[in-house]
C-alpha cells in the first residue's frame, strides 16, 4: 500500500544535509526540539518556524510536499490554536502550534535527507553498547523500521475506510468510521507478525 507518510520520504540528493551523518541530524533535531520548547515568545517561534522552513527546502522539499505537511497538521493546528487562544489568548496558541509545526518540519528535513537504511544502521549501532543489559540492536532497529512503515499504511487504511463510509452514505457515522479502521489496523498488524514469524524473527 503506497500511502504518503507523515514523518516524510527520502528525496535523494546531494545538498548539505544529506551528506552529513545520519547521527548528526538526529542529535541536530534533538536538541532543535529542546530549544523550541524552552523558547518562550512569539518572536522565538517564528524564528525557530523559519529555521525548520529552510532546513526542509535545504532538503529537497518543495511545493507539494509542504503543502501536504501543512495541510496535515491543519486538522490538529486549528482546534489546538482555538483552544489555546481561548484559554490564553493568541499569542499561546501561535507559539504552541508554531513550535509543533517547526518539529514537524525539522524532522520531515530529517527523514527527507536520510535513507531509511542509513537511519536504521545508525539506531542499531547507537543500541550496541545496551548489549550486556539484553538489548538486541538489531531488534529494535527493526521494530522501529517497523514503525515508520506502518504509518503510511494506517493512513491509508484510513482513508479507505473514509471512502467506504462516504460511498454507503455514512461519512458522519463515527461507528462506520472507527470499527472497520480498527478492525483493518488490528488485522494488518496480525498479518504483519505471521510474516515476520515464517522468516523466523521474534520466536526466541
Amino acid at each position: 500500500m503506497n500511502a504518503w507518510s507523515p514523518l516524510g520520504a527520502y528525496i535523494p540528493g546531494r545538498g548539505p544535509l544529506h551528506r552529513l551523518r545520519p547521527g548528526a541530524k538526529l542529535l541536530g533535531l534533538f536538541g532543535f526540539a529542546i530549544t523550541a520548547i524552552a523558547q518562550r515568545g512569539a518572536l522565538a517561534t517564528a524564528l525557530g518556524l523559519a529555521v525548520a522552513l529552510a532546513l526542509a527546502v535545504i532538503a529537497g522539499l518543495r511545493g507539494r510536499h509542504l503543502l501536504r505537511v501543512a495541510r496535515g497538521f491543519a486538522f490538529i493546528a486549528i482546534p489546538l490554536f482555538a483552544f489555546q487562544w481561548w484559554q490564553r489568548g493568541w499569542e499561546r496558541g501561535f507559539e504552541v502550534v508554531g513550535d509543533l509545526l517547526a518539529l514537524i518540519l525539522a524532522a520531515s528535513a530529517v527523514t527527507a535527507s536520510t535513507a531509511v537504511a542509513d537511519m536504521l544502521d545508525t539506531v542499531a549501532r547507537a543500541l550496541r553498547p545496551l548489549r550486556p543489559l539484553r538489548v538486541d540492536p538489531d531488534r529494535a532497529a527493526l521494530a522501529f523500521s517497523l514503525v515508520i512503515t506502518a504509518i503510511p499504511n494506517i493512513l491509508g487504511i484510513a482513508r479507505e475506510t473514509r471512502a467506504a463510509a462516504k460511498a454507503r452514505g455514512l461519512e458522519r457515522s463515527p461507528r462506520a468510521l472507527v470499527v472497520p479502521l480498527v478492525l483493518r489496523t488490528v488485522a494488518h498488524a496480525q498479518l504483519t507478525g505471521e510474516a515476520l514469524a515464517a522468516r523466523g524473527i521474534g520466536e526466541e
